[in-house]
């Protein structure tokens, strides 16, 4: 038995006005019932309200200012879900609604909590499905993307594949789009340097694309999931890609390191909000010891950021090698960057970020 974490796409789900493609969704459900009659477990992550709320409310330009988006979230949620349920019910199947933010994974009783509830779902043999809760998301602390959510809830529930459903059959030596000789790229390393050269989103109804899809490889990689980017409209995608079929799509193998919820999200899924530079001396203590970032070791504060945030560290060569939650604010930071433990105001936090909100780039 695998369990199964498949995310599709708003493009894959919706038309371009905002539609809901019902066809699309029976067709991903039938593959879903399918793998539950095979004896696995799959939870859906899915993409789409935003866009289904510009065509309830009769709008022919998706907005940009978050309220909105915020109110076309809730406005297409319900109606998303609502095609969800009947099409699962037409199987004899119950769908779970489960709505999740940045904080249930970054706290570590709500991750619990989170984990409990999605074990339990499969448990009662449900569907759980699976979205950022955008409707309430604060703009900074947001996924962005369910891609990532999708990666991150594949680590939350131990699953054995993510299957990133697209509207393009995978990774291409080049894009398909302009170059007719571009080739599928069937398998890859999630730590090769190539996949820095990839863009954004192919479409405008969603908020993802390739990149982001590349970053939940690297998360479930560094997850032990193996990780599939493969063509929604496929024939038995989900099926192949469990699997593990040639030719489903761009394959990536799970890492041979592992790194803790939290740790994922600082290094991989979290926004950057400044940096921090530090002599070599620090630097060595971080990757050689495994030590928390002391503000003796910081020779330069860059950016406007908050006790909470996360930043790049920075060694003396210019060149980002960590990643951290600050404990301290820039403001303050830059007031004792230098200065020894003993010399530190008695209000001052003694760690500038601490060694289990700290994470090396992963290379």
């Amino acid at each position: 038995m695998a369990t199964v974490v498949a995310k599709v796409g708003s493009s894959s789900v919706t038309s371009e006005l905002g539609v809901i493609d019902r066809v699309a969704i029976e067709a991903l459900c039938a593959e879903v019932v399918a793998l539950r009659a095979a004896g696995h477990r799959v939870l859906i992550v899915t993409s789409g309200a935003i866009s289904a709320g510009v065509f309830a409310l009769g709008l022919t330009v998706r907005p940009t200012d978050m309220p909105t988006l915020q109110a076309l979230s809730a406005a297409g949620q319900s109606r998303l879900m609502q095609a969800y349920n009947e099409v699962l019910d037409g199987h004899g199947v119950v769908g779970a609604q489960v709505l999740l933010v940045p904080h249930d994974f970054v706290n570590r009783r709500q991750y619990l909590h989170a984990r409990q509830t999605l074990l339990r779902l499969f448990e009662l043999g449900c569907v759980p499905i699976v979205n950022e809760n955008d409707a309430v998301a604060d703009d900074e602390i947001r996924f962005g993307d369910n891609d990532r959510i999708a990666a991150l809830v594949s680590h939350l529930i131990a699953a054995d594949v993510l299957v990133l459903l697209t509207d393009t059959s995978g990774l291409y030596t080049a894009d398909p789009r302009r170059d007719a000789s571009a080739e599928l790229v069937e398998e890859m390393r999630v730590d090769d340097p190539v996949l820095a050269q990839v863009g954004g989103s192919g479409s405008n109804r969603g908020s993802g694309g390739m990149a982001s899809k590349l970053d939940a490889a690297r998360i479930a990689s560094w997850s032990g999931v193996r990780a599939v980017i493969a063509r929604a409209s496929r024939p038995n995608v989900l099926a192949d890609a469990v699997a593990d079929r040639e030719g489903v799509g761009t394959t990536f193998r799970p890492h041979d390191r592992r790194l803790p919820a939290r740790k994922l999200w600082i290094a991989f899924a979290s926004g950057v909000a400044g940096s921090v530079v530090v002599d070599d001396g620090a630097r060595r203590a971080l990757v050689e010891r495994g030590t928390s970032l002391l503000p003796a070791g910081v020779t330069a504060v860059r950016g406007s950021f908050d006790d909470g945030d996360t930043v790049e560290v920075i060694g003396p060569d210019e060149v980002v090698f960590a990643r951290g939650m600050v404990a301290l604010s820039a403001a303050s930071l830059r007031g004792v960057a230098g200065k020894r433990t003993a010399d530190l105001p008695p209000d001052v936090p003694h760690e500038v970020v601490h060694r289990d909100d700290l994470v090396l780039v992963p290379r």
